[in-house]
């Protein structure tokens, strides 16, 4: 049976949104994230990227080369709440979904042709997420995810593009190797000094030589130059979950510790979330106590894996929860919701100062462990992933700053 995976990606969906709530933004310049100086473009309209703005640049920087363009400091629950729609949407729709990323999706379309007709379907689909949500949104029609999500890129905006089967190679020759997904500016300059500059080039070198210059990524970036890509679509479900907890070998009171502990867990959740390119939109805490009583809560939040953030909403759930002043026996915290992505919308509040911080404590955490870089706040927790604490070399402690 030939696959069909459908790509469906939302046109800058921020800016998108931000324009739904308030027409007057529409056609002119937006730069969404930081107001401040030291804030970050979280995204841009189509309007500011032909003065060279992109997502990521510091907003002064953004500001200097787009002098017209409105600022706006963006709301991530309303871009959550309407990404929640958009799923819902699809779920109903689609025999096989994978959510991506907040505004991305992939959905395995494969033998509907006998009923519908594949780009039929995902056009009339398409359609009907414009007529109720009013927000644009691009698709991209082939074999595989690779060429389905250059093919969507092709297509914006607002548009949508079918690749048939056997003409994915063709397709994709005249395109920049910018194009293709994992391709990153370390890589892009390597290829450049190969001489490599358009897909049709990469596709004529022999895959040993890609192998040996770029390792096993070298094998996977040829294989997508030539549109080869078997991966299946992964079935979303909000149920996907990771968490933690301790139980304690005397229960206490002591509050100090309890929220030493809580904040050491969520840092150490949140680093596996990013680690794994996962953002969460659920945060549970747990409690149980010397009778064995268990008490929960949890809240709904935007889509995030940011440690800050991440930690301010657990100690909040435990500074509601823990009223009791009785002896805890166990303590816990999950994070649930999880979808595919990077923790970009937290650029409506971070500086370029702090995200370079927190991708320089990453990279420690991931050459040393998960311990080797933590909050003063959470020293306490001294077995909380892998570091040893009997190893000899300690943990290099980030001061606490109030959340």
């Amino acid at each position: 049976m030939q696959r069909a995976i459908l790509h469906m990606d939302l046109d800058s969906f921020f800016v998108s949104v931000e324009r739904l709530l308030d027409s007057r933004l529409r056609d002119k310049p937006i730069l969404l994230g930081g107001t401040s100086d030291r804030g970050v473009v979280a995204s841009c309209s189509y309007e500011a990227r032909e003065y060279g703005v992109r997502s990521g640049m510091a907003m002064k920087m953004a500001k200097q080369r787009c002098p017209e363009g409105i600022v706006i400091r963006g709301n991530s629950m309303t871009y959550t709440k309407y990404s929640r729609i958009i799923t819902e949407i699809l779920k109903e729709e689609v025999p096989l979904l994978e959510k991506a990323s907040i505004d991305e999706f992939y959905a395995d379309l494969s033998g509907m042709d006998q009923f519908f007709g594949c780009y039929a379907y995902a056009s009339e689909l398409r359609r009907k997420i414009i007529h109720e949500t009013g927000l644009p949104i691009s698709f991209g029609l082939s074999e595989n995810k690779t060429v389905s999500k250059i093919a969507t890129g092709e297509a914006k905006p607002n548009n949508q593009l079918r690749v048939d089967e056997g003409r994915e190679k063709d397709f994709l020759a005249p395109l920049h190797v910018g194009k293709i997904p994992m391709v990153g500016e370390k890589t892009l300059h390597r290829l450049a000094h190969m001489g490599v500059r358009r897909i049709g080039v990469l596709q004529q070198i022999p895959i040993e030589m890609m192998q040996s210059t770029f390792g096993k990524a070298g094998s996977i970036i040829w294989q997508k130059a030539q549109g080869i890509d078997n991966r299946p679509v992964i079935p979303y479900t909000e149920r996907k979950s990771i968490s933690t907890e301790r139980t304690f070998d005397r229960d206490t009171t002591d509050v100090q510790k309890l929220q030493s502990l809580l904040t050491a867990m969520a840092e150490n959740l949140a680093f596996q979330l990013r680690r794994g390119q996962k953002l969460t939109a659920c945060i549970s805490v747990r409690i149980r106590y010397s009778d064995f009583q268990t008490y929960s809560k949890q809240q709904r939040i935007p889509y995030c894996a940011d440690d800050d953030v991440l930690i301010r909403y657990a100690l909040d759930l435990f500074s509601s929860l823990y009223n009791r002043r009785l002896l805890v026996r166990l303590i816990g915290i999950r994070f649930s919701d999880l979808v595919h992505g990077r923790p970009q919308i937290q650029l409506f509040e971070d500086s370029q100062e702090k995200n370079q911080l927190f991708q320089a404590m990453d990279t420690i955490r991931e050459k040393h462990g998960q311990r080797s870089v933590v909050r003063a706040c959470g020293l306490e927790a001294k077995t909380i992933g892998r570091h040893n604490p009997f190893s000899g070399e300690p943990p290099v402690i980030l001061a606490h700053r109030k959340q």
